[in-house]
């Protein structure tokens, strides 16, 4: 298959699965789940569809226990909206990218607040710390 068909199968089957997803499934263990992206095999019978759960770690094994028993009915309406030779089986990957940027950036405020701290700067001022080593000093002159 072309890279574009698998492209646009795979952006149908996100697109359908989310849809499915908010508004037509009604198990209550499926909750806050974004559905990030779906990659599809060249032969477009596998369907890889990346999710995101919002909450701690025993929510999303709910969530992905229920969209794993709710597979059938996702595949179904795939097969109706994509109308092709084969319905790609669905699998259903949590991603944790969202979760890891999320605690990243935690950690950076964190470390800048550390900062600011250590060089007397008040919570409600801005801190540059590349003022500090004298980089805006030279970013001054370079301009000059």
């Amino acid at each position: 298959m072309s890279a574009r068909r698998t492209a646009r199968v795979a952006s149908m089957v996100r697109e359908v699965v989310s849809s499915a997803i908010l508004s037509e499934l009604r198990d209550p263990r499926i909750r806050n789940v974004t559905v990030l992206g779906a990659e599809v095999s060249p032969d477009l019978r596998l369907a890889r569809v990346r999710i995101s759960v919002m909450g701690d770690e025993k929510t999303a094994a709910l969530t992905m226990h229920g969209l794993n028993s709710a597979k059938g009915y996702l595949q179904s309406r795939v097969g109706e909206y994509i109308r092709s030779r084969y319905t790609p089986e669905l699998r259903f990957v949590l991603d944790d990218g969202v979760r890891k940027s999320v605690e990243a950036a935690a950690i950076i405020r964190e470390a800048l607040e550390q900062d600011a701290a250590r060089h007397g700067v008040e919570s409600g001022e801005d801190f540059d710390a590349g003022a500090l080593d004298g980089e805006s000093r030279m970013m001054e002159a370079a301009d000059e």
